[in-house]
């Protein structure tokens, strides 16, 4: 039995329908495969351009997967805030006291089932490295971290592993650039190096 729970109530129908044939009109395979726990973290990368948000809202929607995902608490501001959330979307005050990965970690054991989609990177800019955030969420919630790739040279978005990390950090990001081999971003020079600072 699949572990995912019940699928959003807003991606079925019209909304699944015309979310998976756009991404077919646009060229895009998708190729997901289910979280092995009802708790999971999903990395989405390259993170290169606006376009890789609105691809990940279309395939959560065309899957039917409950995904959330978080951002700045600033992004939830006025009308879009209401549009942001019912889309899965989780604000975040990096700058709180206790820190980002507390918070997150707060709000995640709150919930039985938890499908959680971050951008490891944490913008689109080029970056030396990726932020640790996501590796302290997965060991603090004890989630398995999926790799899903969004591959602008193949035109696939995947998800075929999941990792339990380990806590050594050279080890584990040794794994997960290995699973990201050959991933091409919408802009290549903006995809970050997969290591830690």
């Amino acid at each position: 039995m699949s572990p995912i729970p019940s699928p959003d109530p807003l991606a079925g129908g019209r909304r699944h329908r015309w979310a998976a044939a756009l991404l077919k009109l646009a060229g895009w395979q998708i190729e997901m495969t289910p979280p092995p726990v009802p708790r999971s973290l999903l990395l989405l990368y390259p993170h290169t351009s606006y376009w890789d948000f609105a691809i990940a809202i279309l395939v959560k929607w065309s899957i039917g997967w409950p995904a959330s995902w978080i951002a700045k608490h600033t992004v939830f501001r006025g009308p879009l805030a209401r549009i942001l959330r019912s889309w899965g979307g989780i604000p975040v005050n990096r700058r709180a006291p206790g820190g980002f990965v507390r918070e997150v970690a707060e709000k995640l054991t709150a919930r039985e089932t938890v499908i959680l989609v971050i951008a490891p990177e944490g913008t689109r800019r080029y970056q030396p490295h990726w932020k640790a955030g996501f590796m302290r969420i997965a060991l603090t919630a004890n989630m398995p971290v999926g790799l899903m790739a969004i591959d602008y040279k193949t035109r696939r978005i995947t998800l075929s592993e999941y990792l339990w990390m380990t806590g050594d950090e050279e080890a584990d990001m040794a794994r997960i650039a290995a699973g990201y081999e050959g991933v091409v971003g919408r802009n290549p020079s903006l995809a970050s190096p997969i290591r830690l600072n």
